[in-house]
């Protein structure tokens, strides 16, 4: 199946109130590239001043051939999912073309949602990239039978977050477990 030639795709949405780049992000971006652990499949810059102009920066790891493979595989994979095996012959043509048309990840309906969404003086960043590291497991884990059913990513913000909330529904039930026992016959 074509879509084993890719490791797991992650879109990350990051937002930037006062941002001071010094360079660090690019140089850690390039430390996990030439590690081989990820692939920069679309990357875009949008920084906004007090004026509310807009700055952007793109990049991308992808050669113009490799532009319209990823095209083709993302556009009939979705098409497959909306459409069986017609879907993806659409797909299939629709990302081809959204490829040549230098739309191959971020849309500028993405772009102009972001560039809308976020207060002049701040920046934002969009990125696919590819988990390069994981595409052997991804195989591996096919050859032995599994399918992946869900996926998500925990961040230490995340889990504090839950604590939190969790915190919060017990001492809930706490307090309301008095009221519950004396209302109990």
């Amino acid at each position: 199946m074509t879509e084993a030639m890719y490791g797991p795709m992650q879109l990350l949405v990051i937002v930037f109130d006062n941002p001071k780049f010094h360079g660090q992000i690019r140089r850690e971006l390039e430390s996990v590239m030439e590690k081989g652990m990820v692939r920069l499949i679309d990357l875009l810059f949008l920084w906004k001043d007090e004026k509310g102009n807009i700055k952007s920066m793109e990049a991308t790891q992808l050669d113009q051939e490799e532009k319209m493979q990823f095209g083709a595989v993302v556009g009939g994979l979705i098409g497959y999912g909306a459409g069986g095996e017609e879907g993806a012959r659409e797909g299939t043509e629709a990302g081809i073309l959204a490829a040549a048309q230098e739309n191959y990840g971020i849309t500028d309906e993405d772009i102009l949602e972001v560039t809308d969404a976020i207060p002049e003086g701040t920046a934002a960043a969009i990125l696919i990239i590819e988990h390069l590291w994981a595409k052997n497991l991804k195989q591996a884990i096919r050859d032995a039978g599994g399918v992946l059913v869900s996926q998500g990513m925990l961040t230490p913000e995340l889990l504090a977050l839950v604590g939190a909330e969790l915190a919060e529904a017990v001492k809930f039930a706490e307090e309301k477990k008095p009221g519950m026992a004396a209302a109990t016959p």
